[in-house]
């Protein structure tokens, strides 16, 4: 009987100490202050304002320097038609493990909360993402080039950069055009 008592003092023991538990919701998760997973603790912002000259790095390995903007005059052949347009280099460097896909590579402009329309002016070499099927190797870079429309007047421009279509960060670069 004796090799019988520890074993019904475990039972009884575990038996009460559910008594005063709560229960958790289904796919709740219990963590420890100070011991969040390291996914919540390396949250990346949704946006990241940068200058304009200024590096960003994505979390996924990707740097971006998008230039300076600089005014030009589209020529007769430019889609759209406007009197003025602003140029960006933009250099992307692959710092991550793994290709990158430049599809996936967005860049979209706002004047005064208004979508800029991206000129495309081959005569002057702003024609767009041309080899868009393009893997760039991991520690290669690329250059592309951007153009969008802009009003006679210089304004506040915002010239936002995703890495992919999927990506939840993004680069929000900001100055006068």
């Amino acid at each position: 009987m004796r090799s019988r008592r520890p074993l019904l003092l475990a039972c009884v023991l575990l038996a009460t100490a559910g008594c005063g538990a709560t229960q958790m919701e289904p796919n709740t998760a219990m963590t420890i202050p100070g011991t969040e997973p390291a996914a919540h603790q390396a949250m990346v912002p949704a946006e990241s304002r940068v200058d304009f000259g200024r590096e960003f790095r994505f979390p996924d390995g990707l740097t971006v320097l998008v230039s300076t903007p600089r005014t030009f005059q589209p020529s007769a052949t430019a889609y759209p038609r406007c009197a003025r347009a602003v140029a960006f280099e933009v250099n992307l460097l692959n710092d991550g493990k793994q290709p990158y896909r430049l599809s996936g590579f967005s860049a979209s402009a706002t004047v005064a909360g208004e979508p800029a329309k991206q000129v495309v002016d081959s005569a002057q070499g702003f024609t767009g993402i041309v080899d868009a099927g393009k893997d760039v190797e991991p520690g290669r870079n690329v250059r592309l080039t951007f153009a969008f429309a802009m009003p006679a007047d210089p304004v506040e421009l915002k010239m936002s950069v995703r890495p992919g279509p999927d990506s939840q960060a993004s680069a929000l670069y900001t100055g006068q055009a």
